[in-house]
């Protein structure tokens, strides 16, 4: 989920973060992946290309011990592909931590060294996200005494931008990204929910969770069936697979009184 909402705001507002991390105004498009020959790059990893410069960003809410050495791997992948391009990596941690890990600016292993910038938002002055509408989201986890206070800055900000797509999408991106350090009645109280939830961002999130939600379920009452009566024969499993999560929670209460397969298919006649 975080990272879909840094990917929007960081395609969206490229000029925005051009600015935040270089220090100058720098026009980037995004660089597809399927441009960087051999595997896939992981869908996390940004990536933004100008002609003389290749922006590489990674959004971390917690520290990841494999995060140098995939730094080498995608910096050797583009430049083997763009070797004209100078290359800056990003890596950004979202929530304040205490692991030695979000110091962690290089890969070094045996006659290896490889370099990269890090950047601890806790660490961040509020000011630097206040300026530019895509850095407005981030707000609430830069350096300040009030986290709320943030966002409510931001929440000001959100409020006066005239375009309305723009507008609600970046309210549903401060609300999730807020969500990580707030009460979410607290996070409702200072950015208005009906904003929030005009945005497409917002919806697609939602539909996520719906998902993720239904295949967790899923895999609960199938995990159960196992148990129950035996491993579940495909046709069986295909037919729980096609119902709708009222219907799943059904069955999870109606399974608890079946004894062989049988029982299950009956109930799929009357219900499925």
């Amino acid at each position: 989920m975080f990272d879909a909402i840094c990917k929007y705001l960081v395609e969206t507002f490229s000029a925005d973060f051009a600015q935040w991390l270089l220090g100058k105004a720098v026009s980037f498009s995004e660089l597809s992946p399927s441009e960087l020959l051999l595997e896939p790059i992981r869908a996390d990893a940004l990536l933004l290309q100008s002609e003389q410069q290749i922006l590489h960003l990674e959004f971390q809410t917690r520290p990841d011990p494999a995060i140098p050495f995939r730094l080498l791997d995608y910096w050797v992948r583009i430049h083997r592909r763009l070797p004209e391009r100078e290359i800056r990596q990003v890596v950004i941690y979202l929530l304040k931590s205490q692991s030695p890990l979000v110091h962690q600016t290089a890969y070094v292993h045996e006659g290896t060294q490889h370099s990269f910038e890090v950047i601890r938002l806790w660490e961040q002055p509020t000011e630097a996200f206040l300026s530019s509408p895509g850095l407005l989201p981030f707000a609430v986890l830069s350096r300040t005494n009030s986290q709320a206070s943030a966002l409510r800055q931001a929440a000001e900000r959100i409020d006066a931008i005239t375009d309305r797509n723009i507008q609600s999408n970046l309210a549903a991106s401060a609300a999730i990204l807020a969500g990580l350090v707030l009460e979410e009645g607290l996070v409702e109280q200072i950015l208005r929910r009906e904003l929030m939830q005009e945005s497409v961002v917002y919806q697609s999130i939602k539909a996520e969770g719906l998902r993720e939600g239904l295949q967790r379920e899923t895999n609960l009452v199938l995990r159960q069936l196992d148990r129950r009566v035996g491993m579940v024969p495909a046709e069986l499993v295909a037919r729980v697979e096609a119902l709708p999560l009222e219907q799943l929670e059904a069955l999870g209460e109606a399974l608890l009184d079946f004894e062989a397969q049988g029982d299950l298919a009956r109930w799929l006649e009357t219900n499925g």
